[in-house]
């Protein structure tokens, strides 16, 4: 197994640091600290390029927020822009492909060019042999970010990497939420240390069980047989890899159950194999918010750019699925409307 060395040098090259910075602002200019850095470019990179050659460098304070994500509970950590989401974009610059070149095909969410829409291309490719798609077995890791092992992890990553001084930057970042585990929701490197430590978990699933269709959108999954027999004897197998290897635990809502007959509701859409509908907590949020900005226009008042932004992201959803008769019915009345927002708000 390669592992890779010298890289540290490249995380703190001057030119590295512009380009962390230039898309770590990316959608962020209007932000404080996005100015004060741009205000004066060169001496707050070069602190934190010499902060970085010294090994000074230290994680800030995250300010914690709690949120409900759909209709989870999740605990959200930001880091200032300066010192961390730059540096933290400076490190991803240098080992990004380390990690991507470790992901299987099947592992959807948090990777440049595949989310949601490559796991439906997946879906829709596997689907197409009804035999070996019989059976389809979904399931979650039970409070995946929070219960990442920091000794695993950090094992884990020697396995790539062998740079002392990039593990001990690496290490850092991990220990800084404290505790003995969990990696925080919000940090740009959480999701490829998420992701990274499931690779080899992937591999095993191809390699070791011979599991022909799987997809994996960070902590949820879904796999396909022709029969419930076999699922279960992979699920049991499943879940004694991830509590000895991994410390992680299934949550217990696990199912097992006929594809077509019920639909595989995963990644926002409804599957059956021969068509696929909108998620049903998503088509009723649909037809909601369309109806309450049809209803606002119809009494002459202009839309939101948040409401023009809904109707095209909905539109992208029902762009990929057999949802036509929704399209016909809650969007394309408002098309006109959206049309001249953009016109007269946007395109000038």
């Amino acid at each position: 197994m390669k592992r890779f060395g010298n890289i540290y040098k490249n995380i703190y090259d001057y030119e590295n640091l512009k380009i962390a910075h230039k898309n770590a602002r990316k959608g962020k200019s209007h932000y404080k600290d996005v100015k004060m850095v741009n205000k004066n470019e060169r001496l707050y990179l070069e602190k934190l390029q010499n902060n970085l050659i010294n090994k000074a460098y230290k994680t800030s304070d995250y300010v914690i927020k709690d949120i409900i994500d759909k209709g989870k509970n999740r605990t959200i950590y930001k880091l200032p822009y300066f010192p961390d989401r730059i540096c933290q974009w400076a490190i991803m610059l240098q080992i990004e492909d380390i990690f991507l070149n470790t992901f299987c095909d099947f592992s959807c969410a948090s990777i440049p060019d595949r989310g949601i829409h490559h796991g439906l291309k997946l879906m829709n490719k596997y689907m197409q042999d009804e035999i070996n798609t019989k059976y389809c077995l979904k399931l979650d890791i039970k409070k995946f970010f929070d219960n990442i092992d920091h000794k695993i992890l950090k094992s884990l990553l020697r396995k790539k990497i062998k740079d002392k001084n990039l593990l001990w930057l690496l290490d850092e970042i991990i220990d800084s939420i404290g505790g003995d585990k969990g990696v925080p929701i919000g940090n740009y490197t959480s999701q490829y240390f998420a992701n990274f430590y499931l690779t080899y978990f992937d591999h095993w699933l191809k390699e070791e069980l011979k599991i022909k269709y799987v997809v994996r959108y960070m902590d949820d999954i879904v796999i396909f047989s022709n029969s419930k027999t076999d699922l279960k004897n992979k699920f049991n197998k499943m879940e004694e890899y991830l509590k000895n290897n991994l410390k992680l635990k299934i949550k217990e809502n696990y199912q097992i159950f006929p594809t077509r007959v019920r639909g595989v509701d995963f990644i926002g859409y409804r599957h059956f194999g021969n068509y696929i509908l909108l998620r049903k907590s998503t088509a009723k949020s649909l037809k909601r918010k369309m109806s309450r900005i049809y209803k606002k226009v119809l009494d002459g008042k202009e839309m939101t750019y948040s409401e023009w932004c809904s109707i095209n992201s909905y539109k992208g959803w029902i762009k990929w699925c057999d949802g036509y008769n929704l399209y016909k019915k809650y969007i394309k009345p408002l098309e006109p409307h959206a049309d001249n927002y953009y016109i007269k708000n946007i395109k000038t």
